[in-house]
């Protein structure tokens, strides 16, 4: 197939063009700069906020894996982040509807729950968290990417043959970069556990794409896909009662099993994470 990875520079972005390019896709990857390194993928540095130059760049293509904004409310001001992240948002989805892409993979964040950057305390109403979870985003970043899914579900509405799968990712990691942040994460989670003490390996991150490009879906489909465990090293279930106590669990967590329901993912995709930090 061939299939454009916008944000193909960054560290997702590269994992998911890398996994595209290994799975035998023909790859074309934009992005505001170049890769960090060579690529086994066609480069064009553009800015996706054009819409002129994207319906440009996205064309003849099957599917695109739409990587591209801001990763984070931090370091930006909040304007900034939303009409960045949206501007982009459109100009890929209007461009692939336009251009007659069969199949649309969005970069989602858990964020669309409101973790980790509310402003106002927030709680799971259940667990472990699945697409029928309330959504409860505050902040410019969660708010975008919320806007993001509904903006993908409209373009399907618009485009008889095109669907979708907004993957709703929590932290995201390389192997070589875990050990060195987790720390500070870990702390963080102990005194505010707003991270959900999720995270997912880049490479399964990456699978993940691969398949949402490959496997027959039908409409959109809103999936979370996490590590099987958590970044913690104590048992999932001590964590949610000093932080969540009380909170009703709709089937049962043990050991250090992740909060995220991976059920709707592995029916979907056939999503299985193959990587914990356990094993580094």
């Amino acid at each position: 197939m061939k299939v454009i990875v916008t944000g193909s520079s960054g560290l997702l972005g590269s994992h998911v063009a890398t996994a595209l390019c290994e799975a035998g896709h023909s790859v074309r990857g934009l992005d505001t700069v170049p890769p960090r390194s060579p690529s086994a993928w066609t480069h064009i540095t553009t800015d996706l906020r054009d819409l002129g130059t994207t319906l440009q760049l996205i064309r003849d293509v099957d599917a695109v894996a739409h990587v591209a904004g801001i990763p984070r409310p931090v370091g930006s001001a909040p304007a900034t982040v939303f009409s960045t992240n949206m501007a982009i948002n459109y100009s890929v989805m209007e461009a692939a509807v336009l251009n007659g892409a069969t199949r649309f993979v969005y970069a989602s964040s858990m964020s669309v729950l409101g973790y980790p950057f509310y402003e106002q305390p927030i709680r799971p109403s259940y667990l472990p968290l699945d697409s029928r979870h309330p959504i409860e985003a505050q902040d410019a970043y969660g708010v975008s990417k919320w806007l993001g899914e509904e903006m993908l579900d409209a373009a399907i509405r618009r485009r008889p043959g095109l669907s979708g799968v907004s993957l709703r990712m929590p932290w995201i990691q390389p192997p070589d970069g875990f050990l060195a942040n987790v720390e500070a994460r870990r702390a963080r989670a102990r005194a505010a556990p707003r991270d959900l003490w999720g995270y997912i390996d880049a490479r399964d991150a990456a699978a993940a794409f691969v398949a949402s490009v490959e496997k027959p879906i039908e409409g959109h489909k809103r999936l979370f896909i996490s590590a099987i465990d958590t970044f913690m090293p104590e048992d999932t279930l001590t964590l949610v009662e000093a932080a969540y106590p009380g909170t009703r669990l709709t089937r049962a967590i043990s050991g250090c099993d992740t909060i995220f329901d991976l059920a709707e993912a592995r029916e979907a995709i056939g999503f299985e994470p193959r990587h914990s930090w356990r094993d580094y």
